[in-house]
């Protein structure tokens, strides 16, 4: 037989498909086996030929609190009766043990009757019939149930069961570092979800007398900060452990990742250089993370129901965008801006009517007093029949109406001004998002980024898209903002599935998120 076997990796998938393909009237599509890799409580595992290091079969078990559930299992045409199969199983069977266990139940079609042997040597037995279960031949599938060994007896012989467990384990810590434009960020998470450590340096003090962020001085402000600000991460993570000394030590995390991109390339840098640094001093993996998936990684640290298929709204100082998310990791980018991003407009019109920086919470704060219906502003592109946006004719129709009334010598009404220009924006935003979510089908909406702080931006998109009897998720303030915590939730899901950033990887100022 001279066979090793070992978990199965995402390089895999293609060899792996191919024995599926071969083995099955309805296979599994490779897209299918990506996404069981990555999902939470799986155990894939490959036989692998010794002599040729060929694939020649693989099991995968879904554990679900104590219960474990056989999702598939093939061994190549050519290798079958040497016992592959059998070896396949009761090493799934150790595993599932091994992640606590205690049961096991699997779905076999009436005619496989070899298999259906091998279940019940096992100790499985069946107890039903799911009809229609094969959709190729509409015939049912026997259900089988049996309890699995007991844990020593498991975990004899399985000298690599520890290292896999560890491996697999969901708990990962992750100490993420975020620096693409004005904010020095830090945080560590435990297993995607749990915050122990969370710092964000602003810069906004620095900026706000030019009206906007000056790329050489973020970059200089990072390169000040970013000590410290992981200092502070990683001791606050510490004291959420309880840890003697209070400190989070390298050597405690499972990786370190880092915004990779997109953003200001100066201000990139100096948060690349840094991880890369780190890592390559502790040894640990690094995770490069795209920023915009960041954003809409922080509704799903904040929101347990967040799922895809979803349809989510980017927008900030320098991202408007409609993104289709129809998997976890699958990105494609609906339409954006074709030139000033949302939070970009706020601020030039806030610098304008000099109200400082930056613009989008003091315009809001003025609208709230204001009649958005006073001022008849442009709504660019609403019925255009695409998902772009354009809010520069309306930036400059704010403008002109500012200049007109002051050479009239009115005075100008800022909470009416602000109330109408948000709204003009606030229109085409939730228009567009609507029509997004009908024509996707999404059962999720996010609405993420700086400008997603925005009241009655969130308050219309909560009620025109959750008529819809879709979930509609914003993130909490705090989440809003460019932060490390999104960062580390987005890693969490990268480090599962395998993703690791070279030490020669580069800022990527214009990375898009697009996978498709």
């Amino acid at each position: 037989m001279s066979v090793v076997l070992r978990d199965m990796r995402h390089d895999d998938i293609a060899a792996v498909s191919a024995i599926e393909a071969t083995s099955f009237s309805d296979p599994w599509t490779r897209g299918m086996f990506d996404d069981e890799l990555c999902a939470p409580g799986r155990l894939y595992l490959v036989a692998e030929d010794e002599g040729d290091g060929s694939l020649v079969g693989y099991a995968g078990v879904m554990i679900v609190g104590n219960e474990a559930h056989l999702m598939d299992i093939a061994v190549r045409n050519d290798r079958r009766r040497e016992g592959i199969g059998r070896l396949l199983f009761e090493s799934a069977m150790r595993d599932a043990r091994g992640f606590g266990a205690e049961r096991m139940t699997l779905e076999v079609r009436p005619g496989n009757a070899a298999a259906i042997a091998l279940y019940r040597a096992h100790g499985l037995e069946e107890v039903g019939l799911r009809p229609g279960y094969y959709s190729d031949t509409g015939e049912p599938a026997v259900i089988m149930w049996g309890d699995l060994p007991a844990e020593e007896e498991s975990d004899r012989g399985c000298a690599v069961c520890e290292l896999r467990r560890e491996a697999l384990r969901t708990d990962d810590l992750i100490l993420a570092i975020e620096s693409s434009c004005d904010e020095t960020a830090a945080a560590v998470m435990r297993g995607g979800r749990e915050l122990l450590g969370d710092v964000v340096a602003s810069q906004i003090v620095f900026h706000a007398r030019f009206g906007g962020v000056v790329p050489e001085i973020a970059s200089r402000k990072h390169t000040e900060a970013i000590v410290s600000v992981v200092e502070e991460a990683m001791q606050q993570a510490g004291t959420a452990l309880g840890l003697e000394g209070g400190r989070l030590e390298f050597a405690d995390l499972d990786a370190i990742a880092v915004t990779q991109g997109p953003g200001l390339v100066g201000a990139l840098v100096v948060g690349v250089a840094y991880a890369k640094g780190l890592a390559m001093a502790t040894g640990l993996p690094l995770v490069g993370v795209n920023h915009l998936e960041g954003h809409i990684f922080a509704n799903v640290f904040a929101d347990p129901q967040v799922a895809p298929p979803l349809v989510a709204l980017l927008v900030s100082g320098g991202h408007t965008s409609l993104v289709h998310m129809p998997e976890w990791g699958r990105y494609h980018t609906l339409g954006e801006t074709l030139d000033d991003a949302a939070g970009e407009a706020f601020d030039k019109v806030a610098k304008v009517l000099g109200l400082g920086y930056p613009g989008g919470p003091i315009l809001s704060r003025m609208a709230e007093t204001g009649d958005p219906a006073a001022i008849d502003f442009p709504r660019a592109m609403m019925r255009s029949g695409d998902y772009a946006f354009s809010l520069s004719g309306l930036k400059t129709a704010v403008i002109n109406h500012i200049r007109h009334e002051r050479e009239a010598g009115r005075e100008i009404d800022i909470p009416d001004l602000a109330a109408s220009f948000q709204q003009a924006v606030i229109d085409v935003q939730v228009s567009k998002a609507v029509r997004a979510v009908k024509e996707t089908g999404a059962t999720t909406f996010c609405l993420a980024g700086g400008v997603a702080a925005n009241p009655a931006l969130r308050s219309a998109l909560v009620s025109a898209i959750g008529a819809l009897g879709v979930h509609v998720s914003v993130p909490p303030m705090a989440l809003c903002t460019d932060n490390a915590a999104m960062i580390a939730a987005a890693a969490h899901y990268r480090f599962l599935c395998g993703d690791r950033l070279s030490l020669d990887a580069e800022p990527l100022p214009n990375w898009r998120l697009d996978t498709e």
